[in-house]
Formats: C-alpha cells, structure tokens, sequence
C-alpha cells in the first residue's frame, strides 16, 4: 500500500509539472480558413516568431488586449483550438477605426471562441485569476495616449487588471514600438512608442516577474526617434518583446 501511494503521488507530481504541449506556429499559419489579407502581413509581423514567443498552448483562454481589426486575435484563436476562448479586447473609441475589419473577422460565423469586448485599460472584461494568457502587441504605449485630452485607463491601474485576471503561473506578452533608452512616458503620446524599461518598471510594480526578451522584431535602421506614423518608417518600426509570467 506504502508503494501505490509514494507512485501515486510522484505521478501527480508529474501531471503538475508536466507543461501542456505549445502550438506550431507554422500550423496555425497554414489554417485555410485565415483571411488573404491577413497572410498578406505574416512575414512583416514576424507572426510566427511572434506566436512561437506566446507559448500558445491548445485549449487556453486568453486576452488580447487592444486588438485592433483582430489580426493577432485570430491567430490565437486558431490557435487555442475549440476547447479554448479569446477575449478580443478594445476601446470604444477604436471601433470606428477598424468597423470594416471586424465585419469581416466575424461574417457567416467565424471565430466561434472569439468573444469582443470594449473597454479601457484599467477595467478589463474578465473575472479574477480566469485567463492563461494575457497579449498587447503594439499597445502598452496606449496608455499614456491622451486622445483628445483624454485618457484610455489609469497606468498603474492597467496592470494590475491584467495581474487580477490572470491565473497563478499565467503569462502577459507586451510588444511594442521602441522609443529611445530614458525617453518619457510622454513618447507614449508623442510618437506612439515607449522605452521597455517603463513597460518592465510598470509590470515588476503590478507583481509580475519578467521572463524573457525578444529580439525578433527589431530594426536596426530605425532611429526611435519619429513618431510611427510617419512613411518614413511605418510598418518598419524597431519593436520589443517581453514575457511575464504571474508567480503561482
């Protein structure tokens, strides 16, 4: 009796610890039902490193933050299968912006696990310690962004809404548009960039730990300096990557 229970509980053991298997990003890119348009911007969005860098696993809830048309959201959606949810996630003030993409994403039923939701920054959409992973591409700048004279959710308070919904041991991924080392928050608004030392600062304050750095989307030629908008260099900004991880 003394063996099946020391067995028994080296084989829970094993299941706690045992990571669920990750996504090929390249499968998920190949899926047929994707939109042309969509597989059009793959190679500029370094979408499978991207993806690779998410750690996606099949049957995850996840919450991607600001998702714009939904690019990033289908992806994740396909990629966390049947037996996971997306929480696609944006302002109300960006709809107008994206109506005619959204039209699309969602025609004759697409995305089943997709649910959309609006609102600001600091008020997500979901319950307590609920999600697996939590994504931003080209985002957390957003939240220094004064539309108007406006505001898109308080700073800190963002954070700690993506710290609150997720689940212990869960994942936040931020990407986004490189401002130079020491620029101010105020680039956030400014240039629509940020220096990742604020989004590290910001998410260490809110209990994250960071886990890793990712290089794939950066560009050399770009000087930080200009906002993203500008022809000179939109589409081709230097971007970072960060990965969080929720102790638990």
């Amino acid at each position: 009796m003394r063996t099946l229970i020391i067995a028994a509980a080296f084989a829970l053991a094993a299941c706690a610890t045992t990571p669920a298997p990750r996504i090929d990003p390249a499968a998920v890119l190949a899926t047929p039902a994707r939109l042309a348009a969509d597989r059009d911007s793959d190679a500029r969005r370094k979408a499978a490193e991207t993806l690779a860098f998410f750690q996606v696993a099949p049957g995850q809830t996840i919450f991607d933050i600001e998702a714009g048309g939904g690019y990033w959201t289908e992806l994740l959606a396909h990629a966390t299968g049947p037996a996971g949810s997306v929480v696609m996630q944006n302002p109300a003030g960006f709809i107008p912006f994206v109506q005619e993409q959204l039209a699309a994403r969602f025609a004759d039923g697409r995305l089943p696990n997709v649910r959309q939701s609006i609102s600001l920054f600091d008020a997500l959409d979901a319950p307590a310690s609920s999600v697996d992973l939590v994504t931003w591409v080209q985002g957390p700048h957003e939240v220094f962004y004064r539309p108007q004279g406006g505001s898109l959710g308080d700073p800190a308070t963002a954070y700690a809404e993506i710290y609150r919904i997720l689940k212990p041991g869960g994942a936040f991924v931020a990407v986004d548009h490189s401002a130079v080392p020491g620029a101010p928050e105020s680039a956030g608004n400014d240039l629509h960039r940020i220096d990742p030392a604020i989004v590290i600062r910001m998410a260490e304050a809110a209990g994250f730990r960071l886990e890793a750095r990712g290089d794939f989307l950066a560009n050399p030629q770009d000087d930080r300096s200009t906002n993203v908008f500008d022809p000179a260099i939109r589409g081709r900004t230097d971007q970072f990557a960060l990965r969080f991880r929720k102790p638990g």
